[in-house]
């Protein structure tokens, strides 16, 4: 007689019954995370909707907020269609704010990627001493900084000092009271100096000439604060970006008989795609917030050409005493650095 093998048990049919270790864990995991929530809601969340709201009150910010009228959407008129000295400083507000984005992200961006690459470099003697002195500036104080440079900046600081001695004749720039445009100043030189007739018109009681004047002297030197205060950080980014690039693609890829110059441009810059998003990211938000700068060095002058929107929030909030109006500009302004990041951020996923 030969042996028959039983057959195996029958699977289990219908549905399978809820793990209750998994349903303790997803209860432990929201005990966990609920301390943290809480705190974002009460001091995150909860203020940005109050600042909301105060954005379509009249409100001084010296009574109390239950004593704050309804405006409606008078403050946003203000800033934004109704003529006057405010739309007009908004509107100056937004153009120097426009320039210092677009020479400040562009020169921190690039100066922090070659920082990074040279710190990067394998043959570099001393790299860590580098990184140190590249980044100090970003940790030292702002206002300690721009108190600095105040100096360096003066009719007789170092600047025009270096400047008289490398240029003929003498040089006595006045750089923080300098409202004159970068773009005037270069049209003034082939003989430009007033308007055509194609740019008299205006644009939130702003004529497109001034639109087009450039930054101002004062608010370049802004600038160069910003972009040697910034650098350092971003270029940390940069350096772990680097570091993370697999040695295994280099290394591959040399072997195939690929340059140095065909490995960067087509395996160490694709891979660095995240990190770029990052860092211009951050720029832009860092750029439509800048404060402290111009209240040390300039306080909005001269001639409003260094006015920011971040300045104007103080001084319509704390100094015109209009809270309404001045939670109105950071609104106006959240919604600009919104657009201005989706915009990247489509051109940045059409180059991959």
């Amino acid at each position: 007689m030969t042996a028959t093998a039983e057959a195996p048990p029958a699977a289990p049919t219908g549905p399978r019954p809820k793990s209750r270790i998994h349903g303790r864990q997803s209860l432990a995991g929201w005990l966990f995370v609920t301390p943290a929530l809480v705190g974002l809601g009460a001091f995150m969340v909860a203020p940005i909707v109050l600042a909301l709201w105060v954005s379509f009150r009249d409100w001084s910010g010296l009574t109390p907020l239950a004593d704050s009228t309804n405006a409606g959407a008078g403050n946003y008129a203000d800033l934004l269609t109704d003529p006057g000295v405010v739309r007009g400083d908004f509107a100056k507000s937004l153009r120097n704010n426009l320039y210092y984005v677009l020479g400040v992200v562009p020169a921190q961006t690039i100066l922090a990627f070659l920082l990074a690459l040279v710190v990067n470099a394998r043959l570099l003697k001393g790299r860590t001493f580098f990184r140190t002195a590249f980044y100090f500036p970003s940790v030292t104080s702002s206002i300690a900084v721009a108190f600095i440079f105040v100096f360096l900046f003066s009719p007789a600081g170092v600047v025009n000092t270096v400047l008289s001695a490398v240029l003929p004749g003498k040089v006595d720039l006045v750089w923080l009271d300098d409202s004159d445009g970068l773009l005037h100043l270069l049209l003034r030189t082939v003989g430009v100096d007033h308007p055509p007739a194609a740019l008299r018109g205006e644009f939130m009681d702003l004529s497109w000439w001034d639109w087009l004047s450039g930054p101002s002297v004062a608010l370049s030197a802004v600038m160069i604060l910003a972009t040697w205060t910034t650098t350092g950080t971003f270029m940390l980014m940069f350096l772990a970006g680097l570091q993370n690039v697999p040695e295994e693609l280099e290394e591959a890829a040399s072997i195939d008989g690929a340059t140095p110059r065909q490995r960067f441009f087509a395996i160490t810059l694709p891979l660095l795609k995240p990190t770029l998003f990052l860092v211009l990211t951050l720029g832009i938000i860092g750029t439509w917030q800048v404060f402290d700068q111009v209240y040390a060095m300039t306080a909005g002058g001269p001639q409003k050409t260094t006015l920011t929107p971040a300045y104007l929030v103080y001084r319509e909030g704390f100094q015109n005493s209009a809270m309404g109006r001045a939670a109105a500009i950071a609104f106006v302004v959240f919604v600009i650095i919104l657009v201005f990041t989706a915009v990247q951020r489509l051109v940045l996923r059409k180059e991959r």
